[in-house]
């Protein structure tokens, strides 16, 4: 937990990372719900915006040390 507790001190590559996968997700999801047969869930979309929230989450700002964000 502590180290998850780190990488959002790199709030930046958090918040696009978390944004971007969920937009990805949001279209998939809409896919679902809409009742237009033409639009198709795709699974690997849907994955793929996930490991984008991932990304972001553990990845660290540019400017920023090792040691700024705690890890050693």
């Amino acid at each position: 937990m502590e180290k998850l507790k780190a990488d959002f001190k790199s709030w930046r590559t958090t918040a696009v990372g978390f944004l971007g996968g969920l937009v990805i997700c949001l279209t998939q999801i809409i896919a679902i719900l809409d009742n237009d047969p033409e639009t198709v869930f795709q699974l690997s979309i849907f994955m793929a915006g996930l490991g984008l929230v991932g990304v972001g989450i553990f990845a660290k700002d540019g400017d920023k040390s090792s040691e700024d964000v705690g890890i050693k």
